[in-house]
């Protein structure tokens, strides 16, 4: 890869993921109950304190990513909320054959979210960035 490449695809990277997270973590914020009933139905504690928190790492974190502000720690902190979502709300093993497919989509999705994200908090934002810009 020719590296003047390098910190444009940075950027356009970032952003990219980071769309995801404030596109669902403002869903959140505007569905809020919605949110609070879905994780309630996944039968975990304290559904409104993990929509709130889930609100945060997404929005955030989201946020923070395309920005490239401490982008390191936002990614790393998106990479374990998707973690943690591919386990608590997607495990389609769990489910009859018939209805597995939309379950392990989702699962997977997660599993390669994370797995952007940790090469984002390894690699850190490049130079178009705040973070470079508070260096410099």
């Amino acid at each position: 890869m020719p590296f003047a490449l390098q910190n444009p695809l940075a950027l356009v990277g970032r952003i990219l993921l980071a769309i995801l997270f404030i596109k669902y973590g403002f869903e959140k914020v505007t569905g809020f109950e919605g949110t609070v009933g879905y994780i309630a139905a996944k039968g975990l504690p304290m559904p409104s304190v993990l929509a709130a928190l889930a609100i945060v790492v997404e929005l955030g974190g989201g946020i923070l990513l395309a920005i490239g502000l401490v982008a390191n720690w936002a990614a790393l902190a998106l990479a374990g909320f998707c973690f943690m979502t591919a386990f608590l709300f997607h495990p389609f093993w769990t489910l009859p054959a018939a209805q597995q497919y939309a379950d392990q989509i989702n699962f997977f999705k997660d599993l390669a979210l994370a797995g952007a994200l940790l090469f984002a908090a390894a690699f850190g934002p490049g130079a178009i960035s705040v973070d470079a810009r508070r260096r410099a």
